[in-house]
């Protein structure tokens, strides 16, 4: 799927559907903007302020609502904190100034971990009907970081067959916001095997787990 575009008369709006999740933060944060099941255009820009749409990306936690001023208004900024949530039987949720593979990929993404993905390293949704469980409730580790360290850049490399290669300083989150680890060097699972996620245990060799 191709990355749409809307010109409004104060904003650029893009909208990549090979990174959605259907969270629905968009059509029902404003529903005037993303249009549900519109016969035709759906994404209708100058029906809501700039600052309302920043807001809306800002909401957006698979990074695929992008919203570019023209109106020479603030850009959402870089997130205080660096913060990866893991969802209970589904994904990674990335909230970071993120590069993926070596590309920058905005403020948020939503990345695969149970191996099912046909959009790898991103979320498709397949975790629903591969039918994977995984608690969103790892115990925390003890930790060196202070919250105020989790900063900066934060760069995510999918390893050829196995994990997610994670560098930069950032926190592993609970899916209810309790802090995991907090680490600037980690390997994230994404073959849904690991008996240790969201870490990597080496059980991609083990099952033959395939991507790039």
């Amino acid at each position: 799927m191709t990355i749409e575009t809307a010109e409004g008369k104060q904003v650029t709006l893009s909208f990549d559907g090979a990174r959605c999740i259907h969270a629905r933060r968009c059509v029902m944060g404003q529903p005037a903007v993303f249009v549900a099941n519109a016969k035709g255009p759906w994404l209708h820009p100058d029906e809501a302020s700039p600052d309302a749409l920043i807001r809306v990306a800002m909401n957006c936690p698979s990074g695929a609502i992008q919203i570019k001023r023209k109106d020479g208004g603030a850009e959402e900024p870089a997130p205080a904190t660096n913060i990866i949530t893991v969802r209970e039987n589904g994904p990674l949720a990335v909230h970071a100034d993120l590069t993926i593979r070596g590309e920058k990929a905005g403020f948020r993404a939503t990345l695969c971990r149970c191996g099912a993905s046909s959009n790898k390293p991103y979320c498709d949704g397949s975790h629903t009907k591969a039918g994977f469980t995984a608690t969103g409730e790892p115990a925390s580790q003890e930790t060196a970081l202070a919250i105020t360290d989790l900063v900066g850049p934060v760069d995510i490399l999918p390893t050829p067959d196995g994990p997610l290669r994670v560098k930069g300083s950032v926190e592993i989150s609970s899916g209810t916001g309790r802090a995991v680890h907090r680490v600037t060097k980690a390997f994230l699972c994404r073959c849904g095997n690991s008996a240790n996620k969201p870490f990597c245990d080496g059980s991609h060799a083990r099952v033959g787990f395939k991507s790039e």
